[in-house]
């Protein structure tokens, strides 16, 4: 094989606001009350995110009822239902809600509808917790639409009131086939005052198309439970990537996928630090890729506050956890 041998290096990539947020609202917790600090689900779906935290002190339960009373619980980025904060508040648990505030939105959007009447449709993938917890906050009046081939099957009470909303990761492609499909039969279907796709997901999905079809290969840096990482792959395959691959680390990259490749594409999921993607890019360097040429496609100056329940927690006296002994 002959030719210079490249990397097209997809911006932005990694670590959006809310992921940065709620990574640091554990780290936070953790400084303030010290371990252990309880965490519901994983606070963002990164492997060795959720391992550094591990080792810090941080221990991830499956649901509220796995977390001692009167202790200190973190809810993910991914929101939560009401009947979640309630099981909470029963078993006396300070909670630090560190859902990202663009999933807020959506419940709030979610709270809103249905208050005035409205169906809606919840365009999202089944069992994803961002889901779970959009569909928590109206259940009677929502319903979940995964896909375009859903759309077929969605009954309403009233065609002429209905709205739809989304998962916050989604693609934006497969999202407005969706919209089109539901349009379709529901004329009068109505859209959020504004965009459910986070701006995150957003721009790292059109980085990836940018470089796509230049490229034999590209690399997602990404957890295989990680919605937006999983979507990036898709997109650089529907973009034109002959090959893309989703990859925790540099030690799963397989050879092999370089074949006949000159040009590979590396991007990351928006919960991936940058160390892991530093890691691809050396890896990539000692197989001959050492030409990276960094492509960007917006610029992103967003930042998040830390939860409220910490900025108090501050000024608090230290936590004592109950003795259960």
């Amino acid at each position: 094989m002959t030719g210079r041998k490249r990397v097209l290096l997809a911006a932005p990539r990694g670590c959006c606001a809310g992921v940065d947020r709620a990574i640091a609202t554990v780290e936070k917790a953790l400084e303030i009350y010290g371990p252990p600090v309880y965490v519901r689900h994983e606070i963002v779906h990164n492997q060795h995110v959720i391992q550094d935290l591990k080792n810090r002190g941080a221990v991830f339960v499956d649901d509220t009822d796995d977390v001692p009373e009167r202790s200190v619980v973190v809810f993910s980025a991914h929101g939560v239902a009401p009947t979640v904060h309630q099981a909470a508040a029963e078993r006396h648990l300070t909670v630090i809600d560190a859902t990202c505030p663009l999933v807020t939105k959506v419940h709030k959007e979610a709270v809103r509808y249905a208050a005035d009447g409205y169906d809606i449709l919840l365009i999202g993938h089944d069992g994803h917790e961002e889901v779970i917890g959009t569909l928590g906050e109206a259940p009677d009046r929502t319903t979940l639409v995964d896909g375009p081939e859903d759309a077929a099957h969605v009954e309403v009470r009233d065609p002429g009131r209905v709205v739809w909303l989304s998962q916050t990761t989604l693609p934006v492609d497969e999202t407005q086939q969706t919209v089109t499909a539901l349009k379709t039969r529901f004329p009068n279907l109505q859209s959020p005052p504004g965009d459910d796709i986070c701006y995150a997901t957003q721009n790292r999905q059109l980085a990836v198309k940018q470089i796509a079809a230049e490229c034999e290969l590209v690399l997602v840096v990404g957890s295989k439970n990680s919605s937006n990482s999983q979507r990036l792959v898709e997109v650089a395959l529907q973009a034109g990537a002959r090959a893309a691959h989703l990859v925790d680390h540099a030690d799963e990259i397989d050879e092999a996928w370089l074949a006949d490749a000159t040009t590979i594409g590396v991007t990351s999921g928006a919960s991936v630090p940058d160390i892991l993607v530093d890691g691809v890019l050396r890896w990539l360097a000692a197989h001959g890729f050492d030409d990276v040429e960094s492509i960007t496609a917006a610029a992103e100056l967003q930042h998040f506050a830390l939860p409220r329940e910490l900025m108090s927690a501050e000024a608090a006296p230290k936590f004592q956890p109950l003795d259960v002994s």
